[in-house]
């Protein structure tokens, strides 16, 4: 039935689905009145949703301006029953007596509960009214004004003013006029929620929030950041195209989405989830084309593609998290226990840590907690607190922490570290200053040597993106082979670019899934499958050992790397040595350590991620590196030049390292001059490919880098043929010349 309601959880849940009453209180009084109505039953209630095609939910703050409203007039009728014929004057004053009842039971029956501010500021002109004829009145009459406004309209005006919705509507009645509901639209923001979404969605911008900036993803989603007075966290507001449909689309949408509820998956749309979207999508397109028919709805061949696209989003996909994941200035999502109370947090590369304007609901927090369980083939309950797998969807993919009771007294709760959709590369990063030509040519240099390099550093440092630029330097023509234990690395996309790239799933160590392979395990079995550079996501723990077996062989011949936590080469020694179990003496297996932070600026709001050190590993010391001179610094951060500089040990040729990558090159070996002028030449590429992304950004992006890279050493051989030796200047030149022919046929 039109406007009934129920209550679950203190949430006061009211049905206006063709209700002619509309279903905003801010919008419309009738609405309001019967809100307040409803709220003198429900003495407890926290939450109101008023639910038509859209759910309007208005939260606990924003109920309670409108239980002191309904508080107020059951006070003014009932216990203080202040409309009576005794509080209208003293008996000889009876003439006035119609009048005022009337005015008085208009003001409170009629207008009071449909728009307060209305009556509040027609009670003080009837105050206004009274006063002037209390001073005009004969002597023998004051007494009837006098007695009216002590017993009947002042004290209406003390209850009203005491209410916190009234008094914040004060500083705006200047210019109020009745019946203006703008005032309300100022005060009441309720979080709105179409029908066939799970996700509640404010609206409305931050009150007397200023716009920084303006974006769009997806095309026509609109992304505004928000500085909110006396905040130091930024506000997202996003603005996607669900929000804004008509009511036909909606009531559409949200038949659509009933009929696909009752699709039961099948295996395979379980375990292959793109094709399961696919499915829906062309099951959701034929389903809109014959509900717009049935409702005689109108609508294009690119509405219909438009709804059939929101409907596989929030039936087979995540619904407002692949929006989120869309935006590629996203680099984390988090959602906190307990679901629904607060909304969703990002970390934004331009704005940091930010507010959004999304809050997911419980039931969102359930779906998604299955389809992760489903998808990872992972057990996440409280035998299984904690779920750590991968997501990707249109737009982005993601590394998934979701957590639940017994570890989370709370219930279930989500942390999302956005992967870029194409991988970084050095040039990306030279632009953003993580780190310099010097480095990134070194690094190029060193990945050709094949040593052994573990990147360190803190939780979101860039470790993992640093990894994935590292292995783009690796030539075409060898084989890798990469184990993690959460898919995090953009292997698909190397697949893609032509490289020719094995990858193994092995145990989580938090999961600990029986059915998965061990990470020790895995790496064994990595060495097995032939002549490889090995990559491996994240050092954790027993899986280090084989790492470090690995790293023995490898350092050989083909490059071996990985990313491990720790916050300099020491930490890194102490973690692998003391936390891991790695022999001392196999630590030496290691080459190099790159050294990752996230730095922040002196005000503490800002952050940013710098390449701070690289060291290598000497071999000649015994019991600890550090006392014996076993790690020595080839490269280190300066604060006050934001740059990366190198030593006197790197400039001046004394890197082990390095001489021994020269020694089985007959051109570098005893040649120093000609290794450094290689080293600078690398850098300089890179360098180069930055300054002419100014005409074309695309290629500092994977694809063209490995373009750019095969081309240099192709260009390098062709070069050394010709003249004997690898020219620079030469080498160069022919580089830049292809670079600048290349981008004319763009």
């Amino acid at each position: 039935m039109v406007c009934d309601f129920e209550v679950v959880d203190n949430t006061v849940r009211v049905n206006c689905l063709g209700c002619v009453f509309g279903a905003s209180i801010e919008d419309f009084e009738a609405c309001m009145a019967k809100t307040i109505d409803k709220l003198l039953e429900v003495k407890n209630a926290e939450r109101i949703i008023l639910a038509e095609t859209r759910e309007n939910e208005y939260d606990f703050e924003q109920v309670k301006l409108l239980a002191e409203i309904a508080n107020a007039f059951n006070k003014i009728l009932n216990e203080d029953k202040i409309i009576s014929i005794s509080n209208l004057g003293p008996k000889e004053c009876e003439k006035y007596f119609p009048k005022r009842l009337a005015d008085l039971q208009f003001l409170i029956l009629e207008v009071f509960r449909k728009d307060p501010v209305g009556a509040f500021v027609k009670l003080n002109k009837l105050i206004t009214a009274a006063r002037i004829n209390e001073q005009k009145a004969p002597e023998n009459l004051k007494k009837c004004f006098t007695h009216y406004l002590q017993n009947a309209l002042l004290p209406i005006e003390r209850i009203l003013s005491s209410c916190a919705l009234i008094q914040m509507a004060k500083p705006r009645l200047e210019n109020y006029r009745t019946g203006d509901r703008s005032i309300y639209r100022e005060i009441f923001h309720p979080t709105v929620k179409p029908n066939f979404m799970l996700t509640r969605f404010m609206i409305a911008p931050p009150k007397e929030g200023r716009a920084l900036e303006k974006y769009y993803i997806l095309k026509n989603v609109k992304v505004e950041i928000f500085r909110v007075p006396g905040k130091v966290k930024l506000f997202y507001h996003i603005t996607p195209p669900e929000f804004t449909l008509s009511e036909e689309k909606y009531l559409i949408l949200d038949n659509a989405r009933r009929y696909l509820s009752a699709h039961k998956p099948t295996e395979t749309e379980i375990t292959e989830p793109e094709k399961a979207r696919e499915l829906f999508f062309n099951i959701g397109r034929d389903l809109v084309k014959e509900l717009a028919k049935s409702m005689g709805v109108e609508l294009s061949a690119s509405e219909i593609e438009e709804l059939a696209v929101l409907l596989a989003r929030y039936t087979a996909g995540f619904g407002v998290l692949e929006l989120l994941l869309a935006d590629e200035k996203i680099q984390d999502i988090y959602i906190n226990s307990p679901i629904g109370l607060t909304p969703i947090f990002i970390y934004h590369s331009d704005f940091e840590e930010c507010e959004t304007n999304l809050i997911p609901t419980k039931e969102d927090a359930e779906a998604w907690a299955t389809r992760f369980r489903l998808y990872s083939g992972r057990p996440l309950d409280e035998a299984n607190p904690v779920l750590d797998t991968e997501l990707t969807v249109p737009g982005g993919r993601a590394r998934v922490a979701a957590i639940t009771r017994t570890l989370s007294p709370e219930g279930l709760a989500f942390a999302l570290r956005r992967h870029r959709e194409k991988p970084w590369t050095f040039p990306l990063f030279l632009q953003v200053k993580m780190l310099d030509p010097l480095y990134a040519g070194l690094m190029s240099f060193i990945v050709d040597g094949g040593r052994a390099i573990l990147i360190a550093g803190g939780r979101s440092s860039g470790k993992t993106s640093l990894l994935s630029a590292m292995m783009l330097e690796i030539m075409r023509k060898f084989r890798i082979i990469v184990q993690e234990d959460t898919l995090e690395l953009p292997i698909s996309k190397m697949m893609q670019l032509g490289y020719n790239v094995e990858r193994l799933k092995s145990r989580s160590v938090i999961t600990r899934v029986e059915t998965e392979l061990p990470a020790d395990e895995a790496l064994r079995t990595a060495l097995r499958l032939g002549d490889s550079c090995l990559i491996v996501g994240e050092v954790r723990s027993v899986e280090s050992t084989a790492l470090f077996e690995a790293m023995r062989i490898g350092a050989l011949a083909n490059v071996v790397a990985g990313t491990i936590h720790g916050e300099s080469p020491y930490g890194v020694y102490d973690r692998v040595v003391h936390d891991l179990g790695v022999a001392p003496t196999s630590f030496k297996a290691i080459d190099l350590i790159t050294i990752c932070n996230m730095l922040r600026s002196p005000d503490g709001l800002h952050r940013f991620r710098r390449v701070t050190e690289l060291t290598e590993v000497r071999k000649h010391w015994k019991v600890d590196p550090a006392d014996e001179g076993g790690f020595v610094t080839l490269m280190e951060y300066s604060a006050k030049e934001d740059r990366l500089k190198p030593t006197d040990t790197l400039i001046d040729g004394e890197s082990q390292v390095l001489n021994e990558i020269a020694k089985r090159v007959r051109e570098w070996h005893g040649n120093w001059d000609a290794v450094w002028d290689n080293i600078l030449l690398r850098g300089k590429v890179k360098q180069t490919l930055v300054e002419y992304a100014k005409y074309s950004p695309e290629i500092l992006e994977a694809e063209f880098v490995c373009e750019s890279n095969d081309i240099f050493h192709l260009i390098s051989e062709k070069v050394k043929e010709e003249v004997g030796a690898l020219d620079s200047k030469i080498i160069y030149d022919r580089w830049l010349e292809w670079l600048k022919s290349r981008l004319s046929k763009w």
